[in-house]
């Protein structure tokens, strides 16, 4: 008899101010244990890029979706996370019993689903669909990178840092910044 298909959800990328939000949806092979799961952001670059491949040989089922930067200045950032978890899961191409989601919101998806704090310290699945997340996002934001140099996306992956917000200072937003996010938003910056 096959058990109950359980599926971790978690997202990367709610913090910064720019670029998409990511969620990846994972159903590991219970026959395949994949050691060195954890939360991504204790995990070493080179570790998570390792334990990316595993995970996408290994599970029985993955998907990495986003929400794009307008969705995330039209609908905010919790609604964001949510659509992007939903198109995790809904893409996934074996559709799984239960979803258990980290943090302490669910998306309304078609099975039953549990939130589960610090979730991606806890559960393999969360911690899996965690690291795709992750290392997917940090892809992306090294295209933007190449895109938009002046910006050193490629060192702070879109986070507020002081590097990040001298840059701002200086050129102001592109296209990739989310512009309902303080100090975007609220014009703290003179751009």
């Amino acid at each position: 008899m096959i058990g109950l298909l359980i599926c971790g959800v978690d997202e990367a990328g709610r913090g910064p101010l720019a670029g998409p939000v990511y969620a990846a949806a994972v159903i590991l092979n219970d026959q395949r244990p994949i050691a060195g799961l954890r939360d991504s952001k204790k995990l070493s670059e080179k570790k998570r890029t390792y334990l990316a491949d595993v995970i996408r040989q290994e599970a029985l089922a993955w998907a990495i979706a986003r929400a794009e930067v307008e969705e995330i200045d039209r609908i905010n950032i919790l609604q964001a996370s949510l659509l992007a978890m939903r198109r995790a899961v809904e893409a996934l191409a074996r559709q799984p019993d239960r979803a258990l989601i980290d943090g302490l919101h669910c998306p309304v998806l078609a099975m039953p689903t549990e939130a589960i704090v610090k979730g991606d310290d806890k559960v393999a699945q969360i911690a899996a669909a965690s690291i795709l997340a992750k290392t997917a996002r940090d892809e992306e934001m090294l295209k933007l990178h190449r895109d938009y140099p002046q910006y050193g996306f490629d060192r702070h992956k879109g986070y507020g840092t002081a590097v990040h917000l001298a840059a701002l200072r200086i050129h102001g937003p592109c296209p990739a910044h989310r512009l309902s996010f303080a100090p975007l938003r609220t014009r703290e910056m003179d751009f």
